[in-house]
Order: C-alpha cells, then structure tokens, then sequence
C-alpha cells in the first residue's frame, strides 16, 4: 500500500500545481471581460480547473477501491463520493462547501465540452468564475487534511 500512497501523494501535488497555474492564468483576466475571446478563454480555464479537481477524485477512487457503479452519471457521482466520510477507508477529501462551488463548475464543463455551437452567456460565465474564486480560498484547507491523513497511513506502515 505504501507505494501507492506516495504515488497518490505525488499525483496530488501535480495537480495542485496545476491547480495553482491555471489559477494564476484565470485571474489574469479583468472581472469585466472586453470581447468574446476573453469569454472563451475564461471558459477554457474554468474547464480546466474541473478537469484538474476531477483527476485528483480519480487517483483517490482508485487508490481506495471506491469504483463508481453507473458509468452515465460517473462525474456527479464521483464529485459526491469525495464528500464522504467511508470508515475504516479514508476520511472525506472536500467539504459540502467546496462540494458546491466544484459541483457548478462540473456543470459549467459539462456544458462547455457538450456545445459545440455554444454561445457563452456572460453572467453565467460570471457566476462559474464566482464560485472558482470562493474555491480558490477554500480547497487547499480540505486537500491538507487529506493529504495529513495520508501521512498518517504512511507512518502506520
């Protein structure tokens, strides 16, 4: 097990940087997008952000067994499998709180890699990129614990 654990441990911390770089790329845009290119490119990074929670989600599920059984709704039920708290397995990875701000930008990505003539609505844009920031403040606290709780697996080995 131990070796799967650093490798999870290691996947985490490439994604939290990826995390913090497309971060970094978002906010260089004004709250107040100019033309439609700062649109796409918003929405780009707002997918990506998903994608990049998402791949953390993944590496857990795999690591502690935790298979997702109906594969159409895979995504949702994935983001809610990280809510949870499974005893005698691991601690829950997000809180309810950041549970929602990641759930709206599930959705926000669902939409943006579904639409292949989407027209981008500026103040839905607008709350997706809302709720990233309130993200931005709030998910390093729940990805701490966790990755404290691998310590902890580690130390017992």
């Amino acid at each position: 097990m131990k070796p799967k654990i650093l490798t999870l441990k290691a996947d985490i911390a490439a994604d939290t940087q990826a995390i913090a770089e497309i971060y970094s790329a978002l906010n260089r845009y004004p709250d107040a997008l100019a033309n439609e290119e700062q649109m796409i490119a918003v929405a780009y990074h707002l997918h990506n952000l998903y994608c990049a929670f998402e791949s953390i989600f993944q590496r857990v599920a795999e690591v502690f067994e935790n298979q997702i059984g109906d594969q159409s709704g895979w995504h949702v039920a994935l983001l809610h499998r990280m809510t949870l708290d499974i005893e005698g397995i691991r601690p829950a990875l997000i809180s309810s709180v950041t549970f929602d701000d990641l759930d709206e930008l599930r959705r926000f990505r669902h939409l943006f890699r579904s639409a292949y003539r989407l027209h981008l609505d500026l103040e839905r844009l607008a709350l997706v990129r809302k709720k990233a920031r309130t993200l931005e403040r709030t998910y390093t606290t729940d990805l701490e614990h966790f990755v404290s709780f691998l310590d902890g697996l580690l130390a017992d080995d």
